[in-house]
């Protein structure tokens, strides 16, 4: 049985691109198996690099193209530039089902609006929504919605209830997905309208894809008793960056303690091994790559500012993905 599956990288998108793209499928190459690569973007720059890390051509599909998406443009503008663009390839490449998901580190906006311009909704969702992994006490949480959607219905935060459970269970089979509402307070009358009643709606109807749990709090996000957490995409926005601040805080504080003087030099050389695993944790490369959730095809987007590390994650979680057949998962769950 034939099970390689096959990506769309948009190889243009992103800072130091296409250097860390190529690198970054060269670090996913050599712990995956039956993986191909269709690579888009300008030959002239990127197969040098192809040398340069050495990746064999069995594996990788190059096509040309000296036209890309800017960070600077608009969705709009982005789109005008026409479907040349390496994005856009990518893109249309998985609405021609001659891949099986697609990546892009590139322009937020212009990935959304040529995804949808390409792809089609899954049947009875209204909205596609942005998700993606963080650390907790007891393993990951899957975070939905981080800034597609900023005005949601009742109905949008359910589909984004099943999806994120979907999501999940594709790329952790063994848990059991927990959903909670972000909220205020963890009190049932805490919160506007739209909150109480789709807390009113997941507590009367049960599903068996996941549990629900009612709201939790923005201070206990990481306490892993939930592990899916659900959100209009403002809210949602605004805890993600907040995370990521705080994450930025702590280990550039860290860093200053521990060499600014001597008791702090040694102290870390004592305590590198704890360092090292608590840095590790927190390091954001390490839960790099968003999927965009509600489209009939895996779309993921990688962080723009990150290594060819955080891009070779970003791969790994398409993989598990198509794997897990998070877009059957979906479909299957959502009435």
């Amino acid at each position: 049985m034939n099970n390689t599956i096959t990506i769309a990288i948009d190889a243009m998108g992103g800072d130091n691109s296409p250097n860390k793209v190529i690198e970054g499928i060269s670090l996913h190459s050599k712990s995956s198996n039956n993986v191909k690569y269709k690579v888009y973007g300008n030959l002239n720059l990127i197969k040098p690099l192809i040398k340069k890390y050495n990746l064999s051509y069995d594996k990788v599909d190059l096509i040309h193209t000296d036209k890309l998406v800017e960070g600077e443009d608009s969705a709009l503008s982005a789109a005008k530039r026409g479907k040349d663009t390496s994005l856009w390839l990518a893109l249309e490449s998985l609405k021609k089902n001659e891949t099986d998901a697609m990546v892009s580190a590139g322009n937020t906006g212009a990935l959304f609006l040529i995804s949808k311009l390409n792809l089609q909704m899954i049947e009875n969702i209204d909205k596609p929504a942005l998700s993606a992994l963080w650390p907790s006490k007891k393993g990951m949480n899957v975070v939905l919605d981080l800034g597609a959607n900023i005005d949601c219905s009742v109905k949008n935060l359910v589909d984004f209830s099943i999806m994120g459970s979907a999501l999940l269970k594709a790329l952790f089979p063994m848990e059991t997905p927990k959903v909670a509402l972000l909220n205020i307070g963890s009190e049932e009358l805490k919160g506007n309208t739209m909150i109480k009643e789709t807390y009113q709606f997941l507590n009367d109807n049960k599903y068996s894809l996941f549990d629900f749990k009612g709201y939790i709090e923005g201070n206990h996000l990481m306490d892993g008793n939930v592990n899916v957490i659900v959100a209009d995409g403002f809210t949602g926005n605004i805890a993600l960056k907040t995370a990521e601040g705080t994450s930025n805080f702590i280990i550039t504080e860290l860093k200053k303690a521990f060499t600014s003087s001597l008791i702090g030099k040694i102290s870390s050389i004592i305590n590198f091994s704890n360092l090292k695993n608590f840095k590790k944790k927190l390091d954001p490369r390490l839960y790099n790559g968003a999927i965009l959730l509600g489209l009939d095809k895996p779309v993921i987007k990688s962080h723009g500012s990150t290594d060819s590390i955080g891009f070779a994650n970003s791969l790994k979680v398409c993989e598990k993905t198509i794997r897990g057949n998070l877009i059957d998962q979906i479909k299957k769950n959502i009435r």
